[in-house]
């Protein structure tokens, strides 16, 4: 199958560069432009795709007047400028793709390994999201950037890509609650105080417009995020990993975003308890937290472990492949999203026209 066979050359790719750090940078910025020509000239692939085609064309005759007042409002600018100009309703997707890539880029060129952070993405959140759930694919780019200011110490930043993030899936406002603790290394009194803060402030979220549409169409319904629970099931078992075998290594090696690794192992432990609530919104915020797994696991084979050196820096790979080979094999859905691959980069499929 093309996905498995894709993962599997990308994970080879990276254990074949093990020993090469330089041209192992030089080959990122090839892989990163292809997965992003793979995801945003893809064409009918997708769980969202029909979704979306119909918000392009509820977006021909919109109101701009109004359109600050909606939610996601540059999602809905975007569609707007699509159709005032003229283009087919893919382009919605190369600028989603864009904004995603871009944004991961930006955490990427943070790490000691760009390109094991990029490959780790493809099999779970570059299929799910830039290949389908395209708005909260964007949103995930822009708090990739987010993540980044958070390391910086740089709190307004934080909260400005938050926001142009929430612009594009509302959802990505939880994220405001990290704001009390953007401001530098966390110790208790700071751990302390955000869950204090984060009281009223989760409280905010959960009575907005936002969290009123998501408990109608997710909690009160019998809507379901397939793979929700394996997915989430193994962001916390990553957290579990992290806090009984890297934390300790994280901190000595790698102080600077030792933080961000932390909350962010903290925050996959505690998404686990969303799913019995609404599957849905646990994979929803799962999937932000991702690329901080993706951190994570990237940089096992740059900490210091007494014994099984290799095989702490292989596992991820070889547990997430494991994953998706079970998921692309049984998983009706997947078929049925994703099979087969078609783009419009080099030519549309015979009897199709782009619109």
């Amino acid at each position: 199958m093309l996905y498995f066979g894709l993962t599997n050359g990308l994970f080879l790719l990276r254990y074949a560069l093990a020993r090469q750090n330089g041209l192992r940078r030089q080959i990122y910025y090839i892989v990163l432009l292809a997965l992003f020509l793979f995801s945003a000239f893809r064409f009918q692939v997708g769980c969202d795709w029909s979704g979306y085609y119909f918000q392009y064309l509820a977006a021909e005759n919109i109101d701009w007047s109004v359109i600050k007042g909606t939610r996601e409002p540059i999602w809905w600018a975007i569609l707007g400028w699509i159709q005032n100009n003229g283009l087919p309703y893919p382009v919605a997707n190369i600028v989603s793709s864009a904004v995603f890539f871009i944004g991961v880029h930006v955490l990427a060129r943070r790490q000691p390994d760009p390109l094991g952070f990029l490959v780790l993405l493809f099999p779970i959140l570059i299929i799910n999201m830039p290949m389908s759930g395209i708005r909260q694919g964007a949103a995930i780019g822009l708090v990739c950037i987010a993540f980044a200011s958070f390391i910086d110490r740089r709190p307004a930043h934080f909260v400005l890509w938050i926001i142009l993030a929430a612009g594009f899936h509302s959802s990505a406002l939880i994220f405001i609650l990290l704001l009390p603790i953007a401001t530098g290394r966390y110790t208790k009194t700071r751990l302390i105080m955000t869950a204090l803060l984060s009281i009223p402030g989760a409280f905010l979220l959960a009575s907005g417009d936002s969290a009123e549409i998501a408990r109608i169409r997710y909690i009160d319904t019998n809507i379901e995020a397939f793979g929700a629970a394996f997915r989430v099931g193994i962001l916390s078992l990553s957290a579990l990993y992290f806090f009984l075998f890297v934390r300790k290594k994280w901190m000595r090696a790698f102080p600077q975003d030792y933080s961000l690794a932390s909350i962010g192992a903290i925050g996959m432990a505690l998404a686990i308890l969303l799913v019995p609530v609404s599957s849905v919104i646990g994979d929803r915020v799962g999937y932000y937290l991702i690329p901080i797994q993706a951190m994570i696991f990237a940089r096992l084979p740059f900490l210091s472990f007494r014994v099984n050196q290799s095989l702490h820096s292989a596992l991820p790979y070889l547990g997430l492949l494991l994953v998706f080979l079970v998921w692309t094999q049984i998983s009706g859905h997947f078929q049925q999203c994703y099979v087969p691959y078609n783009s419009w980069l080099f030519g549309l499929p015979g009897g199709h026209f782009l619109r």
